[in-house]
C-alpha cells in the first residue's frame, strides 16, 4: 500500500509541482489549499505525513497543525516557509512539526526529510501495535524496542515467562539484563512472591557465599546474629543472580548442590534448608569460553544455559534508539520539571550515528545530562557530549578488500574484524555471521587465527 501524503499550500502551482515529485517517488499524494482543509482532511481520512506550507491566506499552518496534532498527535509535519528565521523555526518545532524547510524547496533534502519522518513515524505505530498485541497476556512496558532483534525477543520472553525454566541472559554490560529479568519474574506464576537480586561481581567470595545461603551467629569473625541467605528469602518466588560468571569455583560447587537438591545448609549451621525458586542468571561474559579455560564450571553451566538470552548492544538495534531517547526525556524532563521540549532532527541523527559502547545505559546518561543542560526549548548537537557529537563524522568501519585478495582471504579477514566488533566472543560472533559456534571453530582453525 503507497504511503500518504498531505500537500498543503494555497499556491496551487506549487501544489501541482509537489505532486508530481512525490507521485514519482511512489506516494500517494493528496492537496489541501489552505489550513482549514487540512484539518477537515484530517479529520475525515489518515495520512501517513503533510507538508504544509506556514503562511496561508485562510488558517496559517501553525494553526493548523496545533488543530491537526489534536485529532492525530503522532503524524509527522514538515512545513515550508519563504519567511525562514530563527523565530519561524522554533515556533513551527513548537507548534509539533517535525521539521521545516525553505522554498524555494530543494527537492533532495526534501525527499530525504519525507523518507526520514516516516520512518520515525512508522517505528513509534509499530511499537505501539506491538506493545498492545502483547499487553493482553504479557506486560513488557519496560522494555523498549520495535527492532527485529527484540521482537524476537518479546515473542522468546512470552513463552518462556509463565514457565519455571531457568533463564541465563547473555549481554554485554548496560543492555539491560536486569529489566529483562524483572520482566520474566512479572509476567510468571510466581509474580506475587519475592523477586531476590544479587550481584556476584559486587562481593568478594567469602561474603558472597553468606549472602547467598545464610549464616548462624558467630559462624565467622563480625558474624554477631544470624542472617537469612538470599535463597531463603526468594523461596517460592524468584532469584536473579548478576554477573554470574565471576562467581568462585568454590561457590560454584555450593549452588550447583542447590539446583540439584533444593536444599542447602547456611555458613555455621547443619541444618538442611529446602527451597523452591526460580533462578535467573545474567552475565557479560561467554560462559562457553569460561568452561574451556577452567573458570567456570561446565556442569553448572548446562544447569544454568536451559533456556539462554541474547541481548543485542544498542549499536546492533539502531532503530531502537529514537524510542529509546524519546522515552528517558519525557522521564527527566518530568523528573527535573524542564521545559525543553524535545530533540532537534539533527541531535536525533547524531545520537542515531553513535555506537553507544556503554548501550542503553549510556544513553540514558547522556539524556539525563542533555536535558539538564540543555538552555534552548530544543535539545542540540551542542548539548550532547563531545563523543556523541564526533559519531557525526565518524565513517562506518569497513572490511577493505584490496584489488587481487582471493575469497579465502576475504573470508578471514571479515571473521578477524567480527571478532574484533565483538571483543573476542565467538559465540556472538557465530550468531553475526550466520554460522555455528562449530563452524566458526573450525574455520579459525583452518586459518590459524588465534
Amino acid at each position: 500500500m503507497k504511503e500518504k501524503i498531505l500537500v498543503v499550500d494555497d499556491e496551487q502551482s506549487h501544489r501541482t509541482m509537489l505532486k508530481a515529485v512525490l507521485s514519482k517517488e511512489g506516494y500517494e499524494v493528496f492537496e489541501a489549499d489552505d489550513g482549514t482543509s487540512a484539518v477537515k482532511a484530517v479529520e475525515s481520512d489518515t495520512f501517513d505525513l503533510i507538508l504544509m506550507d506556514i503562511r496561508m491566506t485562510d488558517m496559517d499552518g501553525i494553526e493548523a497543525i496545533t488543530e491537526i496534532k489534536k485529532f492525530s498527535p503522532s503524524i509527522p509535519v514538515i512545513m515550508m516557509t519563504a519567511y525562514a528565521s530563527v523565530k519561524t523555526a522554533v515556533e513551527a518545532l513548537k507548534s509539533g512539526a517535525y521539521d521545516y524547510l525553505t522554498k524555494p524547496l530543494d527537492m533532495d533534502e526534501l525527499k530525504i526529510l519525507i523518507r526520514k519522518a516516516l520512518d520515525y513515524y512508522h517505528l513509534q505505530k509499530e511499537n505501539i501495535f506491538l506493545k498492545e498485541r502483547l499487553a493482553d497476556r504479557f506486560d513488557f512496558s519496560q522494555i523498549i524496542g520495535r527492532s527485529r532483534v527484540m521482537k524476537e525477543l518479546f515473542e522468546t520472553l512470552s513463552l518462556i515467562a509463565p514457565s519455571d525454566a531457568t533463564v541465563l541472559i547473555y549481554g554485554e554490560s548496560g543492555t539491560g539484563k536486569e529489566i529483562v529479568a524483572n520482566a520474566i519474574h512479572q509476567n510468571s506464576a510466581r509474580a506475587q512472591k519475592p523477586f531476590i537480586k544479587v550481584n556476584c561481581a559486587a562481593l568478594p567470595e567469602t561474603l558472597l557465599e553468606s549472602e547467598l545461603f545464610g549464616h548462624e551467629r558467630g559462624a565467622f569473625t563480625g558474624a554477631v546474629a544470624r542472617k537469612a541467605g538470599r535463597f531463603q528469602l526468594a523461596d517460592g518466588g524468584g532469584l536473579f543472580l548478576d554477573e554470574i560468571s565471576d562467581m568462585s569455583l568454590t561457590t560454584q560447587v555450593k549452588l550447583l548442590r542447590v539446583l540439584q537438591e533444593r536444599e542447602f545448609e547456611p555458613l555455621g549451621s547443619t541444618k538442611t534448608i529446602q527451597v523452591d525458586i526460580r533462578l535467573i542468571t545474567a552475565t557479560n561474559k561467554d560462559l562457553e569460553e569460561e568452561v574451556k579455560t577452567g573458570r567456570f564450571r561446565e556442569d553448572l553451566f548446562y544447569r544454568l544455559n536451559v533456556v539462554p538470552i541474547y541481548l543485542p548492544p544498542l549499536r546492533k538495534r539502531k532503530d531502537d534508539i529514537p524510542l529509546l531517547a524519546d522515552h528517558f526525556f519525557r522521564i527527566y524532563r518530568e523528573k527535573t520539571k524542564s521545559s525543553v521540549k524535545g530533540f532537534l532532527p539533527k541531535t536525533m541523527d547524531m545520537m542515531v550515528r553513535y555506537d553507544w559502547p556503554g548501550n542503553v545505559r549510556e544513553l540514558e546518561n547522556v539524556i539525563e545530562r542533555s536535558v539538564l543542560l540543555c538552555r534552548s526549548e530544543f535539545i542540540s548537537p551542542e548539548d550532547l557530549p563531545p563523543l556523541v557529537q564526533g559519531a557525526e563524522n565518524k565513517e562506518q568501519s569497513l572490511v577493505s578488500v584490496p584489488q587481487g585478495m582471493t575469497l579465502r582471504e576475504v573470508e578471514k579477514e571479515v571473521i578477524i574484524q567480527t571478532l574484533s566488533d565483538t571483543n573476542g566472543s565467538r559465540t556472538q560472533s557465530a550468531r553475526i555471521l550466520g554460522i555455528s559456534r562449530k563452524t566458526l571453530q573450525n574455520k579459525l582453525k583452518e586459518y590459524d587465527i588465534k
